[in-house]
């Protein structure tokens, strides 16, 4: 029988294994609780009615915004994808970065959200890295319960955008930021090394891990029968 030092030994040095998924476990968790707390604030939300017809949703928790006249940005967050039958594909870590050069003082943290709007747009999230408004149109997504606003811009827009700092929540216009994705971070959620494109068309299993980031996507975007 092992001794009680040796079965606290072979705790501790299995400790680290364990570990090693923290930060990408709770990268999908900041994502839902971000998602969760937008949808849930009255009459400040993404539209429903967009999210139904949404391909793919992108949620970047604490985007980090910085730096004077030269600012820059950076943020980890997790891509999904519906699929072909029903419901969400399992996750991608994705890593959004930019630069833009203006008046920008002190600097910050910003959530950002994404909605995927056609197949064009998707099919640019599955490459291993394209420019948001460059490669892919985008413009500022409206806010409120439902929107009506089926206008030729927004019918155009390949992705909708939103953000959310200090409480306040609005359509924001991301341009000149890219999309790719985190590898490293999906083989530590995986187990193994895995394509973007497997994971946003449904052709590998969610992790556990995922699982009520998913279903906290069906309950707001499932579309309603005709």
């Amino acid at each position: 029988m092992r001794s009680a030092k040796s079965i606290f030994m072979i705790g501790i040095l299995a400790f680290p294994i364990f570990a090693a998924d923290k930060p990408e476990v709770e990268r999908i968790q900041a994502a839902e609780t971000v998602f969760k707390e937008i949808m849930g604030t009255e009459d400040k939300q993404i539209p429903q009615d967009l999210l139904e017809k949404a391909h793919c949703m992108v949620i970047v928790p604490s985007l980090k915004k910085g730096g004077f006249i030269v600012g820059g940005q950076y943020g980890v967050g997790v891509a999904t994808c519906r699929k072909p039958g029903a419901g969400w594909s399992a996750p991608s870590t994705v890593r959004m970065e930019g630069g833009s050069v203006g008046f920008q003082i002190g600097g910050g943290e910003v959530d950002i959200v994404m909605a995927v709007m056609n197949e064009a747009g998707m099919k640019k999230l599955m490459e291993s890295k394209f420019t948001i408004g460059g490669e892919a149109g985008a413009m500022a997504g409206p806010v409120g319960r439902s929107t009506s606003a089926e206008t030729d811009a927004l019918m155009r827009a390949e992705i909708l955008s939103w953000s959310r700092s200090r409480g306040v929540f609005g359509g924001i216009a991301l341009k000149g930021s890219t999309l790719r994705p985190d590898n490293d971070a999906n083989k530590a959620i995986y187990g193994k090394t895995v394509d973007q494109k497997d994971l946003l068309t449904g052709k590998v299993a969610a992790p556990a891990s995922s699982k009520s980031l998913l279903q906290t996507l069906g309950k707001y975007s499932m579309k309603k029968s005709s």
